[in-house]
């Protein structure tokens, strides 16, 4: 059984196009930090050239704190400490180039958050990573406050609040954007990839249920088809037995009195031949299908649009006209038609809106099921659902109509006639 534990949960590794892309990334944004540093020393921006490094030096730092980011995803952890350190030591020893190789430790604290295989450790290490960066902040403020006090000074300021702490608040406003969009923004990542990695084990299981129901399909048919014999087509030879023995004697006596029992065995013989051949039409599907399950009929199809909202769709559901009582074939029939509508507009139609109804109308019944989603069947109607509710309909000579709406979504609708000799039977 997978494990749902959003904490115990391992991010698979990177694929090998994922690797080839990190080493491409880590080549070029190396390559761009030693562009920026030719371009800020011969700009002079940044560049203190009485502490400044010999240039060797200061290419080899621009270097450390962007080439680590080849390996990313493949060790997120080590990459993060290693382009942490590097920056601050780059800054320790006054490099200029710091325009790349800030948002390569961005990148790399991100990176942990979205691909950090322990969690708990993943989740620790960023906020050390980002306590020793504050604590740096503040040690270089203290270290140099005379400095920027200095620098300061020629400046023009129209503001209301003293230079020094305005550009101090500043650095401490601006750090701890950068540190917090990017640490949130790795968790989403992160949370991002969980949330599709239990979708994909969620259709597992249901393939997997699906493929065990298929197993099982034509026998529990077959055990289905023989209780139904018993309860129904057993039950009305039966009868037309025991009418049949009554108008044998009636003729001999009083043939008037004969009448009513021919009249019993002709409807016990018609209602008979009936169910059987609905029950051989169904005997003779190709494919197996899903379970009857005992019970389920047409005053449940409220519950299936109850389990449709706990699923999140917005349901409306609504029954018209006179409900009359079904034969049992027929009432799970409806119920399937709906189920499998239903089932399909879940996994298919990335729906937002449902609407079920169920109509009854003069000698038939109506079921419609209707979405406003994106998805469903293709046109020629080849999904194993649609089949298995044509099956459905075909056993009742009913009529199937499906497809997509010109306003958008996706339309089941079936009829199922019955007659008042069926409802007389059913009752």
């Amino acid at each position: 059984m997978p494990s749902w534990n959003i904490e115990e949960w391992r991010r698979p590794g990177p694929t090998a196009e994922q690797r080839r892309t990190d080493l491409l990334t880590g080549l070029g944004v190396a390559a761009a930090a030693v562009l920026s540093l030719y371009l800020l020393r011969s700009a002079g921006s940044y560049y203190d050239s009485d502490r400044a490094p010999a240039l060797a030096e200061q290419i080899f730092w621009a270097v450390a704190t962007t080439l680590p980011l080849a390996w990313r995803r493949r060790a997120p952890e080590i990459v993060a400490v290693v382009i942490s350190v590097c920056f601050i030591a780059a800054q320790v020893r006054f490099s200029p180039e710091q325009l790349v190789s800030v948002y390569s430790l961005c990148a790399a604290i991100y990176t942990l958050g979205a691909w950090g295989p322990d969690r708990q450790r993943a989740r620790y290490l960023r906020l050390g990573i980002i306590a020793v960066m504050f604590g740096w902040l503040t040690l270089s403020y203290a270290l140099y406050h005379d400095a920027m006090a200095a620098s300061l000074a020629d400046t023009d300021s129209s503001g209301e609040l003293p230079k020094l702490w305005s550009a101090i608040f500043l650095g401490y406003v601006q750090n701890v954007v950068y540190f917090g969009f990017t640490y949130l923004m790795g968790d989403a990542a992160w949370r991002a990839v969980w949330r599709r990695h239990q979708l994909e084990q969620q259709a597992e299981e249901l393939r997997a249920a699906q493929e065990a129901a298929a197993g099982r399909a034509v026998l529990d048919e077959r055990v289905r088809i023989a209780r139904e014999l018993h309860d129904v087509v057993a039950h009305h030879v039966s009868v037309m037995g025991i009418q049949a023995s009554a108008c044998r004697r009636a003729l001999d006596k009083d043939p008037a009195k004969a009448v009513p029992a021919l009249t019993a065995i002709e409807h016990g013989a018609r209602t008979a031949v009936d169910e059987l051949r609905r029950m051989l039409g169904a005997l003779r599907a190709s494919s197996p299908r899903a379970e009857d399950t005992p019970g389920a009929g047409i005053d449940r199809i409220e519950e299936i649009a109850d389990r449709a909202r706990e699923a999140g769709l917005q349901v409306h559901f609504g029954t018209y006209g006179e409900p009359a009582p079904l034969p049992d074939s027929l009432s799970q029939a409806a119920y399937r038609i709906v189920q499998e509508s239903v089932t399909n507009t879940l996994k298919h139609a990335h729906a937002g809106t449902l609407d079920i109804r169920v109509r009854y109308l003069a000698g038939e019944l109506e079921l419609d099921v209707t979405d406003d989603g994106r998805g469903g069947t293709g046109g020629q109607g080849s999904g194993m659902g649609l089949i298995g509710m044509r099956e459905r309909v075909a056993v009742h000579d009913g009529t199937l109509e499906h497809g997509r709406r010109s306003s958008g979504g996706f339309r089941v609708r079936a009829r199922l006639p019955y007659s008042a000799t069926t409802i007389g039977s059913a009752a």
